[in-house]
């Protein structure tokens, strides 16, 4: 073995770290979703300390889709990018793409739901704006590696 190939089963050995913060972030966004799933399913109402409006956005028309709680479906999409996240950061650079493409659609989602709770709803819901805040920040980590030098990321 050349001291390249020494170099490279080193590199492929290592664990990358933007995605491993990606599925740490990822966990939060999944934790905040879970969180209002069940808050939907039990019927118990939401504590709204800091935006006062969570109810008013939560028992919206645009809360579900076809019955389903958009929670439900941010805590499967958060579940995904953890998955790719945790593969990317082992060395599988195709679930990065996978994931960069997942994280661009649900940041387009959450640009339009933030639309919906300041132009239609007039009311703001922190766990959403949280949501929004951990899409943004995984739009970020996607942003910041593909500039990043391969060694670096």
């Amino acid at each position: 073995m050349n001291a390249d190939e020494n170099l490279e089963s080193k590199n492929a050995d290592k664990i990358q770290i933007l995605p491993l913060v990606a599925a740490l972030v990822a966990i939060a966004g999944m934790i905040d979703a879970i969180y209002l799933t069940v808050h939907h399913y039990t019927g118990e109402k939401v504590p709204c300390s800091v935006t006062g409006g969570c109810e008013t956005v939560l028992s919206s028309l645009y809360s579900e889709i076809g019955g389903i709680p958009l929670a439900l479906f941010g805590a499967l999409a958060y579940f995904t990018v953890f998955s790719l996240a945790t593969l990317s950061a082992f060395g599988d650079e195709r679930m990065w793409k996978i994931l960069s493409v997942v994280v661009a659609l649900m940041s387009v989602f959450s640009l339009w739901l933030l639309y919906l709770q300041a132009f239609v709803i007039g009311a703001f819901c922190q766990f959403c704006l949280l949501s929004a805040g951990t899409t943004f920040t995984l739009l970020l980590l996607v942003i910041i590696r593909q500039f990043l030098p391969k060694k670096l990321s």
